[in-house]
């Protein structure tokens, strides 16, 4: 994004300002961010980055109506910004505010629409009493130094369907750090998820928080049909007295590393519906059922490594119910395309203890089992146990070409899904060798994806699209099981790259001139 003209940064600051004296929100005008920890981790620091409102103007708020003012003073919905947010933000203070900038609600805060956003709690803390965040079709959103609680989806009153922090609907890009998500009890109490995701949310990292007191941890998928979601990090965060969902992934790639798990109920890690999940160096206490596939017969998949049991229980295998233990052992690989460091599981306890939740200085770990201030720019050094990690790789521009690959196509007897569909169309009709059916997303922006049982090498796609309303401009090639991307390109036609072994290869439109028709998604050796 380009600076701004003197006068059009003038007009924007003139624009804010009258926001401001309608709700009282305090602005800081000229262009500078807020001190945010270090940098986004894990799946967060993947697709471009989340930086959130970094290199926009900061804004403190004390109320629910001066976040969503903040938001609606901007120049556009991208606009950088900043909200510094101290005090108490409840339904009396929470109140919708209009603009072209923003789309909110009254009660609840609403990251809607928008993009380029850091919510960071200051001064004596950020509480958000019975309102949830609401992110929905937005990215590039950094949550930071917040305790959201007791969000309630029946009784009185309401918020966010009863999620601490939500996210559906083509989220991308999204930084929970060192924040606290708490409820008093489960579904029959009121409450819902703490932290759920769904409908196409993908590259988040939840850090250094705590999560306690709930029936639900978090759900990735809301049902075994709607597999959209994934590349999601937690780590370092603590799991207390939760019933189950810590969390329930359907479908996607998680990674879960040095977290505390104290008092899981029913059931932890529900790695479900073709989810694969990396767990290592995580400790494990007093708890039951901590990782398995429950309450389906949807396999779910998980790598092990480095985690202590201490005092967990485990239930009988049956038809629909699979606990990873007594003796937890690995039944796949899955890899991550980001450089990370792991504490020894022995000390996880201590180093969450006094790094997650906040109000705790930012402090975080660098595999050392030392809490510290974060550094400005952090760096991954060699991790005390083993493991097997990868630093970002540019990722290649490619021209697509009309020329079809040699060989046979892969696709065909292979799976399918994808993100969205429009009426009458279907994922399968990408990889039937028909060229008269074909996929369409439920706008112009959307990604079909054409996976395998096993790891396959393939090293050339060729998409060929069907006549129709729109014609693809924009794309990304990715690798299901890690989130990596491929290739990037406009026009769509034929792509080749370095080979690649995979499960799961996934065509996301980023941009169209209408509704486009992707009559096949052909995969090659």
């Amino acid at each position: 994004m380009g600076r701004r003209s003197p006068s059009t940064r003038l007009q924007a600051a003139l624009a804010a300002l009258a926001v401001a004296a309608a709700t009282g929100v305090i602005l800081t005008i000229p262009e500078a961010s807020a001190a945010v920890a270090a940098g986004a981790t894990g799946y967060a620091s993947q697709n471009g980055g989340t930086t959130g409102g970094a290199g926009g103007q900061t804004v403190r708020a004390t109320t629910g109506t001066q976040i969503h003012a903040a938001l609606c003073g901007r120049a556009s919905s991208s606009t950088p910004i900043t909200i510094q947010v101290e005090g108490t933000i409840n339904h009396a203070n929470t109140a919708k505010v209009s603009g072209t900038s923003c789309n909110t609600a009254a009660g609840v805060i609403e990251l809607k629409q928008i993009s380029n956003v850091t919510l960071v709690g200051v001064g004596a803390g950020a509480v958000f009493d019975q309102v949830g965040i609401h992110i929905r079709e937005s990215s590039n959103i950094i949550i930071q130094n917040v305790t959201v609680k007791n969000v309630k989806k029946s009784g009185s009153p309401t918020s966010n369907g009863g999620d601490a922090i939500g996210m559906e609907s083509d989220v991308r890009n999204v930084w929970v750090d060192h924040s606290t998500l708490e409820a008093s009890g489960g579904e029959s109490e009121g409450f819902d998820g703490l932290f759920d995701m769904k409908d196409n949310t993908q590259y988040v990292t939840l850090s250094y928080s705590v999560l306690r007191n709930s029936g639900r941890g978090g759900l990735v998928g809301s049902s075994e049909t709607e597999l959209s979601n994934g590349f999601i990090t937690y780590h370092h965060n603590l799991y207390e007295n939760i019933d189950s969902r810590a969390p329930l992934l359907r479908g996607g790639t998680a990674h879960m590393y040095d977290n505390h798990y104290r008092q899981l109920n029913e059931s932890g890690i529900n790695s479900r519906a073709g989810a694969h999940a990396k767990v290592e160096n995580n400790y494990f206490e007093d708890s039951k059922d901590v990782l398995g596939t429950f309450y389906t017969d949807a396999a779910g998949y998980w790598q092990v490594a480095g985690n202590v049991f201490d005092n967990v229980t485990w239930s009988p295998k049956g038809t629909d119910y699979n606990p990873a233990g007594p003796n937890p052992t690995s039944n796949a690989t899955v890899s991550v395309p980001y450089a990370y460091t792991l504490d020894s599981a022995s000390c996880v306890p201590d180093v969450v203890a006094r790094t997650a939740g906040a109000g705790k200085g930012l402090l975080v770990s660098d595999g050392s089992c030392t809490p510290q201030s974060p550094s400005p720019t952090p760096t991954a050094t060699a991790s005390p146990t083993p493991t097997a990690t990868a630093s970002p790789t540019p990722t290649p521009t490619a021209t697509a070409t009309t020329a079809p690959p040699s060989g046979t196509n892969l696709s065909i007897g292979a799976g399918s899904d994808g993100s969205s569909k429009a009426d009458g169309t279907s994922y399968g009709n990408v990889r039937d060798g028909n060229l008269s059916t074909y996929w369409s997303p439920a706008g112009t922006t959307g990604s079909v994806s054409v996976k395998w049982g096993s790891p396959t090498t393939i090293s050339s796609v060729r998409v060929r699209e069907a006549a129709g309303a729109g014609t693809v401009t924009g794309w990304r090639l990715l690798n299901g099981d890690t989130g990596a991307v491929l290739a990037t390109g406009g026009a769509a036609g034929t792509v080749t790259f370095p080979a690649t072994a995979l499960s799961k290869v996934t065509f996301e439109i980023t941009g169209a001139t209408g509704t486009p028709r992707v009559a096949e998604f052909e995969t090659y050796a």
